[in-house]
């Protein structure tokens, strides 16, 4: 969402072409992919042989390459980000030489290029562990905000039949976290597709985002039409689940304002006062926010560029912004006090949106970045460069 795709001045090498299956052991649960692939088609080709893929985003449409590079998460409870599940990578370094790199094999690059955003080299290709497919159940609850770390601990982590979580603070107090968990099930299903349909419109997602955020009383709309919906009782594959299409946030269009993400990972013990301090700002600036949904990471240990460097909670902040410059500028203002806050809380901030933090901001929430720039110097990757690394001097 920060242009950290493009470089100024620069060439683009585009993936999505690469996008074929390099090999595949069903009976293993490992697949071997290119790396321009979509989750999406990934999931077309394993869900008849019952296999998920184990861990990504919340939405299918991003591909392996990419969800690599920013070490993703999704609401896989108790999984943490995408590195847990990442076998192997083929890299094609600055002077063209192909590496495998595994955990045990070539493992200072393989680790620097997961949450890398492509500062070691070209992933071009990716090895995958799977998961077994099954029926899930959605169970939706509301608890106190205080009670909700050691809820979260009794309810969720302690049942090995939990596979997705999060909870959602809602405006204008974003006080009570509404839970929402969906566990193993053998209950007849309330959905019999097993994936997600293809290519839809969306009209009545984009509709209610609007009016939810446009008209007199939208939030008084969402507890009274959109959340009943939502918590209605259902029974799903996981694949259907983790096969939504981001194109159900989209705006019909972007020439006036769009919708935006933010995320900050705060340690466990953090959870209450962050949540306090954030819910402060967000009734002191207009920031246009229609949720923040909280996940939970356990510690990485291994990559370099980490944003979980402790077991934490990830606050995702999913926002309406215009696209005017004023805007902009506004937006940059209440980001830098949040990450502010963040780093008070002995927290980080997540790389892939818009770049308002500060240089500083940036090298405390990321003191690992010169360990980063010295490894790309090292291997000759400074030529592979983009907008987040160009505007912090990487």
């Amino acid at each position: 969402m920060g242009g950290q795709t493009a470089a100024h001045g620069g060439w683009q090498i585009e993936m999505r072409n690469m996008r074929g299956i390099v090999s595949f052991d069903a009976g293993a649960k490992i697949v071997r992919v290119q790396s321009g692939m979509r989750w999406r088609d990934l999931q077309t080709l394993i869900d008849p042989h019952n296999l998920s893929i184990r861990t990504m985003q919340s939405y299918s449409n991003f591909t392996v390459g990419g969800s690599v590079s920013v070490n993703c998460h999704g609401r896989y409870a108790g999984h943490g980000p995408i590195v847990s599940s990442i076998r192997a990578l083929q890299l094609v370094m600055a002077d063209g030489e192909v590496l495998e790199t595994t955990p045990d094999r070539n493992s200072e690059l393989f680790y620097a290029a997961i949450g890398g955003y492509g500062g070691v080299g070209v992933i071009s290709e990716v090895e995958l562990s799977l998961d077994e497919n099954f029926a899930i159940e959605r169970h939706t609850t509301s608890v106190a905000l205080e009670d909700y770390s050691a809820w979260f601990v009794q309810t969720v982590m302690t049942d090995s039949d939990v596979l997705l979580h999060n909870a959602d603070l809602i405006p204008a107090d974003f006080d009570k976290p509404r839970c929402v968990t969906w566990r193993r099930s053998k209950k007849p299903l309330t959905v019999q597709m097993r994936l997600q349909p293809e290519d839809v419109g969306y009209g009545g997602e984009k509709l209610a985002i609007w009016a939810m955020t446009e008209l007199p009383g939208g939030n008084s709309l969402r507890k009274s039409l959109v959340q009943p919906l939502q918590d209605r009782p259902a029974v799903v594959w996981r694949n259907y689940e983790a096969s939504m299409d981001v194109a159900s946030l989209e705006p019909y269009t972007r020439s006036i304002a769009t919708y935006v993400l933010q995320e900050y990972f705060i340690p466990v013990r953090q959870f209450a006062s962050f949540a306090r301090a954030m819910a402060q700002l967000m009734k002191q600036v207009p920031t246009g926010t229609l949720n923040i949904s909280i996940r939970h990471s356990p510690p990485d240990t291994h990559t370099l560029m980490r944003w979980a460097r402790d077991e934490v909670f990830s606050f995702v902040v999913y926002y309406k912004q215009r696209v005017d410059l004023a805007a902009q500028d506004a937006v940059g203002s209440w980001t830098r006090s949040m990450v502010d806050m963040a780093l008070k809380a002995s927290g980080t901030y997540y790389l892939p949106y818009q770049m308002h933090a500060t240089q500083s901001q940036f090298e405390s929430a990321y003191p690992q970045a010169n360990a980063f720039r010295k490894l790309r110097k090292q291997v000759g990757a400074s030529r592979f460069t983009n907008a987040l690394w160009q505007k912090y001097e990487v």
